[in-house]
């Protein structure tokens, strides 16, 4: 009796325990009717996202030597070997690649043999064909490289060659639709996303099992102005769909920081000021050895003291209006822009800039860009009606330590406004700036030289955007 007595004593607890934990716990509807996180990203061109991809892919055509097409009869059969069978014809191809490949004969299978020499060293990746002609399976060196079945993805190997090293290679079309267009890339490009991640082993969330680029279902991304790509959060979301920027890194923080939606609104334009094109509303003009230097609204840029301005086709302020009125109208549009958000809402969840290099032109305006920022910060959550907002900035980082002149001068500035730096009292714990100079990454271990792009280097990128994401992360754990 007593056993019986603690048995029903015992399962009474676990009961009440368990009505106490579904009473606490948010319940799952509760968490699915959460209102869309929203951060506005914001700045020039590095904004904008110029980290590559890959190397990009250019059309093959002299790298190709003595390329012949054979015609064969019959349905393809994956257990014959078409070398060892004696073609119906065979046609030598004076035109391979480039925009004008010449036609190959009619048949039912054709297959194209010849050589490859590679003018530079390093791993490729190969593009055959173009629309149906893209059916096939290719071999370079005896290996295969890709291979696209009817109803199926392409699936590519890339494969080490030596410049000027001549190896056999074989295409073979699986459908009537054969021609001699294809697309060659270099994957091991130095500072290419491709590198990074799959030779250098970096970013591994950024791809499945199968080594193909992940596409996030919890982060939209909308690009407003430029890099307007609109869709779920992956590559492509930069200046083009084979760059990158802040944005790739900062969404999977985000996106692994809350239970609900984010919704990335990215509006920025490449090589513009902070003290002209971006020039917050309300900014005053002033006065500079003899000079007038436009407020908002203002035209031209400056002018004699004492004279009339004649106004030029820009007014200061003029790209704060075009991003952010852009940004006004998809969030005004929210449920038409975003149906697959519907009835769920929205907030204002925090503002990122990365910008600077534009202003360091002129000493004048290096100088006065603390002040402009601090005014940037406050016009912002004013704006979009969210004064406690976190404000992440990204601090210019270009030639990483060595940074001198104006350049420095405008990344003192950012560092500045930080609210860790108790200059700004009222920025504590909701603004915050990361610098990001320890990104840089030189030339030789880039895709391009192009300083004031970070030579385009994905890792730089990545490693900023990631760095936003945290710095975001413990501002919005500082508010709660």
């Amino acid at each position: 009796m007593k056993m019986k007595a603690f048995q029903d004593h015992k399962a009474a607890g676990i009961l009440l325990s368990l009505c106490l934990i579904f009473a606490i716990a948010p319940s799952p509807i509760d968490a699915q009717e959460k209102p869309v996180k929203v951060y506005i990203l914001s700045g020039q061109s590095n904004m904008v996202g110029i980290g590559q991809v890959t190397g990009g892919g250019t059309r093959w055509g002299k790298e190709f030597i003595d390329p012949e097409v054979s015609v064969y009869p019959g349905t393809f059969d994956p257990k014959t070997d078409y070398d060892a069978l004696e073609p119906e014809k065979t046609l030598k191809l004076a035109s391979f690649g480039g925009t004008t490949p010449t036609p190959y004969p009619d048949g039912d299978i054709r297959i194209v043999r010849g050589f490859i020499a590679p003018s530079t060293t390093g791993v490729f990746e190969f593009r055959p064909g173009y629309g149906g002609s893209t059916h096939n399976i290719m071999h370079v060196d005896g290996k295969e490289v890709y291979r696209k079945e009817v109803g199926q993805n392409a699936r590519h190997s890339p494969l080490q060659l030596t410049a000027g090293t001549k190896v056999p290679f074989k295409i073979t079309y699986l459908t009537h639709q054969a021609d001699g267009l294809g697309w060659i890339a270099r994957t091991d490009i130095p500072g290419t996303l491709e590198t990074v991640v799959k030779s250098d082993g970096k970013f591994q969330q950024l791809i499945d099992e199968n080594g193909l680029w992940v596409q996030r279902d919890d982060v939209w991304y909308k690009g407003v102005v430029t890099a307007t790509a609109n869709k779920w959060l992956s590559i492509g979301c930069g200046a083009s769909g084979n760059s990158i920027g802040p944005e790739l890194g900062f969404g999977h923080v985000l996106g692994n920081h809350h239970d609900q939606p984010v919704l990335i609104l990215k509006a920025s334009q490449g090589n513009r000021s902070l003290a002209w094109d971006f020039l917050p509303p309300q900014s005053k003009r002033h006065e500079h050895e003899g000079r007038i230097y436009a407020g908002y609204k203002d035209s031209p840029d400056s002018w004699e003291k004492g004279t009339q301005p004649q106004p030029i086709d820009w007014y200061a302020g003029k790209q704060y209006d075009d991003c952010f009125n852009a940004a006004h109208q998809v969030l005004e549009n929210f449920e038409s822009e975003f149906p697959h958000f519907k009835g769920r809402g929205y907030e204002i969840a925090g503002f990122v800039w990365w910008q600077g290099h534009k202003d360091t032109g002129s000493e004048l305006n290096a100088n006065r860009y603390e002040q402009n920022l601090v005014h940037l910060i406050k016009t912002l959550r004013k704006e979009f009606n969210s004064p406690n907002a976190p404000f992440v900035i990204g601090t210019i980082g270009f030639d990483g330590r060595a940074m001198s002149g104006n350049t420095l001068t405008v990344a003192n500035a950012q560092l500045a406004v930080s609210g860790g730096k108790g200059k700004y009292p009222e920025f504590t714990d909701n603004v915050t700036t990361v610098d990001t100079r320890d990104f840089w990454r030189e030339a030789n271990i880039s895709p391009r030289e192009q300083g004031f792009h970070y030579n385009q280097n994905a890792e730089t990128y990545m490693l900023v955007g990631e760095s936003l994401g945290k710095a975001m992360t413990k501002l919005l754990n500082a508010k709660n």
